[in-house]
């Protein structure tokens, strides 16, 4: 196939977009007929913000008004691209971000395990190798004698103007930084890990980043309380309904306990949880009470909403989540922290906070776990009777590509549904090779400008179709009224109710999602109402 842009284009000089979506090029859903066609970008946003690089837009940043405006981008964008091999500076993922730099051989195996890649009809600018060859080129004209002196003859050809750098930032944003990419690379390259450095650059240097991340993300949760808005009164609020809503659903009264002093784990939720899906955290308390666990939600702000998206493009952010966490977990005088069913908030808290968390923060005083291993071991152990034949009816699984790819996370689950859902079936592929919902590292809660059309129609198209496939024998509604993609994660399950609004999927063939936990009580011997709603998609 011809390749659509070069590397060079990236510093283009006019308003076209570097490549155009087109629905004939997309990968196809099999099963579906029809779907929403894509729309064109709107004049409004073509004439204020910087859209060229493939007529979609999620950070939404301003054209230049004048060269000083040009000039402070390009300034700017240059000074953090240095800080970012500044052990000062970075010191985070140096080391890593350098290896990745230095070690990238141009096989191009990392293309075809890139789910935009392959979705979009493999448009150039979606391959993982191409927003790093651009960042190497600029690095070696800009940073090296070599490029300083001889330029495009020894590879340092890519200039950069205003319009690289605002579709860079975009670039940035066209990852979703599952990893899989890196997974499949022979040299341990992890071109991933260099998007994520490259929006770091954005937001730690020129405060540029999608607001639902960093203004309305990071910096809402750390002076409100939570990414959703919520505050500690609020908190108080939505557990004084969830008690109410679990009575009404199961005909039993739990307490969930709050604030409570030496309770063994700290359980921590995705506060969009509380508001979007409250039958998680539901179903969370009624388990914990049913298997005897001691466990505690916090009140105090940040200690309710485990999210921390700081994770995707900002360290500092990262950092000031995480410690939070971990000193309420200390003032509660609880042993850990599990965090619940959210991917990258368990990855955050789990695995990369160690990076920043030492000393009386270390997991050596507060452990930190994933929930999935847990919720097996309630199974396993008998400590509650379940009746699989109350999940009877197909349900397959999701993998989070941060709890299961990037941390290992992968029998806990299976075991799991294996006990309580006799149609089982994996999706293929499946495990750490899963492909990604299409809403990691932040896009299934950004909404702004047309963003969430490349999202549905790119981003989650490839799990659209392991979903439709892993169904395929029993898309049938009428015979098949009921069928469950098990999700086990926030922003996942976000991602995959957009996209199968978008698609469909429930009107057309009654697939509907859900977490782990509901399945499990709602396979619960002792309850004899049904938990799951089977008539309701929300």
């Amino acid at each position: 196939m011809a390749l659509e842009v070069s590397i060079r284009d990236i510093a283009r000089p006019n308003d076209d977009p570097l490549v155009s979506l087109s629905m004939r090029d997309l990968i196809d859903l099999p099963g579906l007929d029809e779907e929403p066609p894509l729309e064109p970008t709107p004049k409004k946003f073509i004439d204020k913000y910087e859209m060229s690089l493939d007529g979609h837009c999620c950070i939404g940043i301003p054209k230049p008004k004048s060269k000083e405006e040009e000039d402070f981008l390009v300034r700017r964008f240059l000074s953090g691209l240095e800080k970012l091999f500044n052990s000062e500076d970075s010191w985070t993922f140096k080391q890593a971000l350098r290896l990745s730099f230095d070690y990238c051989v141009k096989c191009q195996t990392c293309n075809e395990a890139c789910h935009a890649y392959l979705a979009s009809g493999r448009k150039e600018i979606y391959r993982p190798t191409y927003r790093s060859e651009i960042l190497r080129r600029i690095w070696k004209k800009y940073f090296t004698p070599e490029g300083k002196l001889l330029g495009k003859f020894v590879g340092a050809d890519v200039d950069v103007n205003w319009r690289t750098v605002t579709r860079l930032a975009e670039l940035g944003h066209r990852c979703t930084l599952c990893r899989r990419c890196a997974q499949r690379c022979p040299m341990g390259v992890d071109n991933a890990l260099i998007a994520r450095e490259l929006r770091k650059l954005f937001s730690q240097e020129l405060g540029i980043a999608p607001i639902e991340i960093l203004e309305k993300g990071c910096v809402q949760h750390l002076r409100v309380g939570s990414s959703t808005g919520m505050s500690p009164s609020g908190f108080k609020e939505a557990v004084e309904f969830l008690e109410e809503d679990i009575g009404d659903r199961i005909g039993k009264k739990i307490k969930i306990p709050v604030d409570k002093k030496g309770a063994e784990i700290l359980l921590i939720h995705n506060a969009g949880e509380f508001l979007s899906w409250p039958e998680n955290p539901e179903a969370f308390a009624i388990l914990f009470e049913a298997a005897g666990i001691s466990w505690t939600l916090a009140s105090e702000a940040v200690g309710y909403d485990a999210v921390n998206y700081g994770l995707w493009n900002d360290d500092v952010e990262l950092a000031r989540v995480a410690v939070r966490h971990v000193k309420i977990a200390k003032s509660l005088g609880c042993r850990k922290i599990v965090v619940g069913e959210c991917g990258h908030a368990t990855k955050a808290l789990v695995v990369i906070a160690d990076r920043v968390l030492a000393g009386e923060l270390s997991s050596s005083e507060v452990e930190r776990e994933c929930c999935l291993p847990l919720l097996w071991e309630i199974i396993r152990s008998g400590a509650i009777k379940f009746d699989p034949s109350k999940n009877n009816f197909p349900v397959t699984l999701h993998d989070p590509c941060n709890m299961v790819r990037a941390m290992g996370v992968v029998k806990p689950q299976r075991l799991a549904l294996k006990a309580i859902a006799p149609q089982f079936r994996e999706m293929a592929p499946n495990g750490v090779y899963n492909y990604c919902c299409g809403g990691g590292s932040g896009y299934a809660i950004i909404q702004s400008f047309n963003f969430p059309q490349w999202r549905n129609k790119i981003g989650a198209r490839m799990k659209m179709r392991q979903t439709l496939e892993a169904f395929k024998n029993e898309l049938d509604p009428v015979k098949y009224p009921f069928k469950y993609l098990c999700a086990p994660c926030s922003n996942c399950k976000g991602t995959i109710r957009d996209a199968i609004t978008h698609y469909g999927l429930w009107d057309k063939f009654r697939i509907n999602y859900g977490g782990l936990v509901e399945l499990m009580v709602n396979a619960m011997v002792d309850i004899d109402r049904p938990f799951i709603e089977y008539e309701d998609f929300h």
